[in-house]
């Protein structure tokens, strides 16, 4: 069983910043690559950004030059850092990591965390 407990999010301005944290635990062998989704009232959970194993990131076009994701492979936690917020990133954001289990690979998710952006 592998588990991921973000922490982080919560209330900003617009123009401000949050940060996003997410933790695996479990029967883990290795992570290869670790997401951020989010999903707003109404609409579909959309891929925000990655990172592989190897540090390679990408982005969502709403969010390139603003997000940052990265990740510290001893302590098992993705990050994202979140700058100059719009009120449209008001979402829940879920954590994604897939990988290999001891026994078999993995596919988890994150149990969301609100990030709500006032005007």
């Amino acid at each position: 069983q592998v588990q991921l407990v973000e922490s982080g999010g919560g209330l900003a301005q617009a123009g401000g910043s949050l940060r996003l944290s997410c933790k695996a635990s479990g029967s883990i062998f290795s992570i290869n690559t670790m997401r951020w989704y989010r999903q707003a009232p109404g609409k579909e959970r959309e891929l925000v950004a990655s990172i592989t194993s190897d540090d390679i990131t990408g982005y969502g076009n709403y969010v390139k030059g603003r997000f940052t994701i990265s990740r510290d492979n001893n302590k098992k936690t993705v990050y994202l850092q979140m700058d100059s917020l719009r009120v449209e990133d008001t979402a829940v954001y879920y954590c994604n990591a897939d990988g290999r289990g001891w026994r078999l690979p993995f596919d988890a998710w994150g149990q969301g965390s609100q990030v709500t952006v006032s005007s």
